[in-house]
C-alpha cells in the first residue's frame, strides 16, 4: 500500500501520540486497577505487582494499537476515505518500517517487565503476558487475523478484560478469587463496547475493503444491538451480585440526593445484622462484613465484655 502524505504535519510528540492512541490507554488502566482493589478486598495488595502490571498492561495496549496501525495499513483497510483519528502509517507520518519496529519495541518493553511479574506470580503469568502479547499482534497480523474474521470483540473480552482483571488479583493474592471473575465481566463489557463503536464507524469502508469485523457480519442494527447489550451487562452484574452477596433492601438509598423533610434515621438493618438497628451499613463499621452471607459470622460479645463492634 502507498502512504497518504498530509501536508499539515504534526510535530514528533503529537505524532507519536497519535500513534500510541492515548484517548484508548485508560482501557488497559481500569482492568488493573479493578483487579488491584478486588486483592485489596481481600487483604493481599501488593504495590511492587501493581505499578509493574499497570505499566505493562500500558505497553501492550500501545503495542496492539501500533501493531494495529501498521497491520491494517499493510492490508489495506486503512484508506483515505475512513473515518476517525489518524493512522500514522496510512497517512504517512510515520515509515512502515519504524512502526513495525515501535511495535516490537513496546512488546519487548513489556515482556521486560513480565519478567519480574512472572518472578512474583509464577507460570500462570507467563503464560497470561505470553498469550496477551500474541493476542495483541495476531488482532490484525498473521495469516488469520483475528479483527478480520469477525473474533475481534471476544478477543478483546477475553484478554483485555477477563484476564487482564483475574490476572491482576492473582498476582496480588496468588489464587483465583470468584469475585475477581465476576468484577472482570462488567470491565470487559465495557471495554468490548468502545471496540464496538469503532467498528460501527468503520463498518461501511471495513466492509469495502474486507475487513470483515463482527459489525460487518451484523449490520448496523445488530452492532447497536450488541452494544446495547454490552452495557446491559456491564452495569447489571455489580448490582446482581451486590444483591446476591446480602446487599440491604435499601442499598440503593445512600446514592440518591437529599432533599428536605427525608428522615436521618438509620435504613433498616442489613439482613443477618443483629447488633445495631442498621447504622453500621451507613458507617461501613466491622458490622457490615455479616451481611455478607459467604462471611462467618463472629460471635456477639456478651454482657460486661465489652462494647459491640458496631460502636
Amino acid at each position: 500500500m502507498q502512504a497518504d502524505f498530509i501536508a499539515d504535519r504534526p510535530g514528533p510528540i503529537r505524532t507519536w501520540v497519535l500513534a500510541a492512541r492515548v484517548p484508548t490507554l485508560p482501557a488497559a488502566v481500569v482492568p488493573v486497577l479493578v483487579g488491584s482493589a478486588t486483592a485489596w478486598a481481600a487483604g493481599a495488595f501488593k504495590l511492587g505487582p501493581f505499578l509493574a502490571a499497570l505499566v505493562a498492561s500500558i505497553l501492550i495496549q500501545i503495542g496492539t494499537n501500533l501493531a494495529n496501525d501498521y497491520f491494517d495499513f499493510r492490508k489495506g483497510a486503512d484508506t483515505p476515505g475512513r473515518l476517525g483519528p489518524v493512522r500514522v502509517t496510512q497517512s504517512g507520518l510515520v515509515p512502515p518500517a519504524t512502526v513495525r519496529a515501535a511495535t516490537m519495541l513496546t512488546f519487548g518493553l513489556a515482556a521486560l517487565i513480565g519478567v519480574y511479574l512472572v518472578a512474583v506470580g509464577g507460570l500462570p503469568i507467563l503464560v497470561i503476558g505470553l498469550l496477551s502479547i500474541a493476542a495483541g499482534i495476531v488482532y490484525t497480523g498473521g495469516p488469520w487475523p483475528l479483527a478480520y474474521h469477525g473474533l475481534g470483540e471476544v478477543t478483546v473480552f477475553i484478554f483485555f478484560g477477563l484476564i487482564a482483571v483475574v490476572g491482576t488479583t492473582y498476582l496480588h493474592t496468588g489464587t483465583l478469587l470468584p469475585l475477581a471473575v465476576v468484577n472482570a465481566v462488567p470491565v470487559a463489557a465495557l471495554v468490548t463496547a468502545i471496540l464496538v463503536v469503532n467498528n460501527l464507524r468503520d463498518i461501511d469502508t471495513d466492509r469495502v475493503t474486507g475487513k470483515h469485523t463482527l459489525a460487518v457480519r451484523l449490520g448496523r442494527p445488530g452492532t447497536r444491538l450488541e452494544y446495547l447489550l454490552l452495557l446491559i451487562v456491564a452495569y447489571a452484574v455489580p448490582v446482581v451480585s451486590w444483591v446476591a452477596l446480602g446487599a440491604p433492601r435499601y442499598f440503593w438509598a445512600p446514592l440518591l440526593p437529599p432533599r428536605a423533610g427525608r428522615s436521618t434515621e438509620p435504613w433498616p438493618a442489613p439482613v443477618g445484622c443483629t447488633c445495631c438497628s442498621g447504622s453500621c451499613w451507613r458507617r461501613a463499621s466491622p458490622c457490615e462484613g455479616r451481611t455478607n452471607p459467604l462471611t462467618p459470622r463472629p460471635p456477639l460479645p456478651q454482657a460486661g465484655e465489652g462494647e459491640s463492634p458496631c460502636h
